[in-house]
């Protein structure tokens, strides 16, 4: 477990987590409202087609609103705000920081979590390794999975830093969720493509706004439970050497704190990764 001292206390903070309604987002959410953030809580309510390789319980988590972390978030005596938005349109992000400063205050946390997720290939096949549903790399694939990824990534980086220093603040972070790697993402292509965008933003932002006290990192979070997870993804888990296991998003959430804190004054410019 990653330390939350008292150096850690992040009361009087403002954070701003998007897809934050299940999964990692929620998670992260409720962390840094345990240790003293008020959250804004950015969500999309999305309602996937039926796929014979996706459980329905994400399916079900995909679809929901932001009622469960909201009270998770106060069960933990935090103040949040959630906010329904869909990222693609390149007017969110300056909206959500205009309700998160109108409620809550100047945001000093960002967390970039939100993703256009779909599976694309350059393959002449129907279904994934996992038997998930596969579509052709399009134009359509490409601009579903940038817009959210890359350009409202970059969007609310952009955002974030202009009201951060504006506001003098002296202190700030920006955490963004990652997944692929150097070598593509095969039968994901745009998704890795994406998040290697966002992740060149963030480190761009990294060496860029550090004389203003702002630290960027980006997190790649091992496979983990966020409801997709079948008995036949777990085997090939324990099958990869490179894998230790399935993580729970509460422990990924953990890493993303400690970044988001003081203890994490000196890591920037940085891809965590995580197995």
């Amino acid at each position: 477990m990653f330390p939350t001292a008292a150096a850690d206390d992040l009361t009087g903070r403002v954070a701003l987590v998007t897809g934050a309604n299940h999964g990692i987002g929620a998670a992260t959410a409720v962390a840094l409202a345990r240790l003293g953030a008020a959250v804004l809580v950015s969500y999309l309510r999305l309602a996937d087609p039926a796929d014979p390789g996706i459980p329905d319980t994400y399916r079900r988590n995909r679809a929901g609103d932001a009622t469960e972390v909201v009270e998770r978030v106060r069960a933990v005596g935090g103040r949040v705000v959630p906010v329904e938005a869909d990222l693609a349109d390149p007017a969110v992000p300056a909206r959500l920081f205009d309700i998160a400063e109108r409620e809550l205050g100047t945001v000093d946390i960002l967390v970039n979590n939100a993703s256009g997720w779909l599976a694309d290939t350059f393959k002449p096949a129907a279904v994934d390794r996992h038997g998930r549903t596969l579509r052709p790399v399009s134009a359509e694939s490409f601009d579903t999975q940038f817009a959210v990824d890359a350009r409202a990534g970059a969007l609310l980086i952009a955002e974030f830093a202009r009201r951060n220093v504006a506001a003098q603040r002296g202190w700030g972070r920006v955490v963004s969720l990652t997944s692929g790697g150097g070598d593509g993402f095969p039968e994901e292509v745009s998704y890795g493509a994406a998040k290697a965008a966002l992740v060149n933003y963030t480190l761009s932002a990294a060496r860029e706004l550090a004389p203003f006290g702002i630290t960027a990192n980006a997190v790649h979070p091992p496979v983990t439970d966020t409801g997709w997870v079948t008995e036949e993804v777990r085997a090939a888990v324990d099958d990869d050497p490179h894998l230790l296991r399935v993580a729970e998003p509460e422990e990924v959430a953990e890493v993303i704190v400690f970044l988001a804190g003081e203890s994490g004054r000196l890591v920037t410019g940085n891809v965590v990764q995580l197995r």
